[in-house]
């Protein structure tokens, strides 16, 4: 795509998702945030119920959301609720489609898990790290669909990574069966699949009035670090010999790290806008991608036809589970 047919906002990289949806009413609108108890997912629940939308928090502890939830009680503004949703365990995932009863106007995958050291499986013997942040998601979105669909006007987000653009999906050991298991290689690849799915659902879901977009929120330290070490955590320069956390100078809060997420899933600016990838509030160039890249979304992330072929692959995960 050109610059001149890429997506741009008012926006910027600093920019909250309160200030996101300032003068946006989301009143009647139902939305669904993965991870939505901490982190950049509880500051997109914020700003999303704080507009008025009523919002689930699909979290694998639901008391964890117990304090978004009260702070929305009697509020005047939206309604925040928590629901039950293991991503890692398809009969949570299934469970949770079940119980959903209604149309859905936003599906935002933000949940996720970042460098498990070891190899780890799920209940359906998947490696955890693809399991969890893309598989458990396709199955989500799968199910849901009609929920979407019944909305009459849907948005699905997915919090990617820039992780993504050191790795391509490998169709030819996706579990890491063969190959000495890597944790940021197995984080990448994860996260490409998430780009890719929002393009392979930009690809058939069109004509039912559901978009996918998905987004690199930037720096921002929350728990999605909490599987790296010391040692690790040192040498990115975001812990001090103390053991303190260090917000570096380009790090977000997590409400400027929310702001994205909030972008594409509820500001008037994107609508209609479908299969794309945003970064700092602005859609951002196809790239080559490799070791050396360090923006921009990757080309082997943004293929048609390998997200055809991933969307194949994840069918035939779940139907063989």
């Amino acid at each position: 795509m050109s610059a001149e047919t890429r997506t741009s906002t008012p926006f910027t990289a600093r920019t909250t998702a309160a200030e996101i949806l300032d003068g946006v009413d989301l009143t009647g609108r139902r939305m669904i945030v993965t991870g939505g108890a901490s982190g950049i997912g509880a500051e997109a629940v914020r700003a999303l119920a704080g507009a008025g939308a009523e919002v689930t928090v699909a979290t694998r502890n639901p008391a964890a959301a117990d304090g978004l939830v009260a702070e929305f009680a009697g509020a005047g503004s939206g309604v925040v609720r928590a629901a039950a949703l293991d991503l890692a365990d398809l009969t949570s995932v299934n469970a949770f489609v079940a119980a959903w009863e209604g149309p859905l106007h936003a599906l935002v995958a933000n949940a996720g898990i970042m460098a498990i050291p070891t190899r780890q499986l799920t209940p359906q013997g998947w490696e955890l790290q693809l399991g969890t942040n893309y598989l458990g998601h396709f199955a989500l979105a799968r199910g849901l669909h009609d929920s979407l669909r019944a909305a009459g006007s849907a948005r699905v987000v997915i919090v990617s990574s820039g992780a993504h653009l050191r790795e391509a999906f490998d169709f030819d050991d996706p579990q890491f069966e063969r190959q000495p298991y890597d944790p940021w290689s197995a984080y990448g690849r994860s996260k490409t699949a998430d780009v890719l799915l929002a393009v392979g659902i930009a690809r058939r879901w069109a004509a039912d009035g559901i978009v996918a977009n998905a987004l690199n929120p930037g720096y921002i330290n929350t728990n999605l670090q909490r599987h790296m070490d010391e040692e690790t955590l040192r040498s990115f320069g975001v812990l001090d010999e103390a053991g303190n956390r260090i917000d570096l100078e380009y790090y977000k809060t997590p409400a400027q790290g929310a702001a994205t997420t909030v972008l594409l899933a509820a500001s008037p600016l994107v609508d209609g806008v479908t299969g794309r990838y945003f970064s700092d509030n602005q859609e951002v160039e196809v790239v080559v991608g490799g070791p050396e890249a360090t923006g921009g979304v990757a080309v082997h992330a943004t293929d048609p036809a390998t997200a055809d072929r991933l969307w194949a692959y994840a069918e035939r995960a779940l139907t063989s589970r």
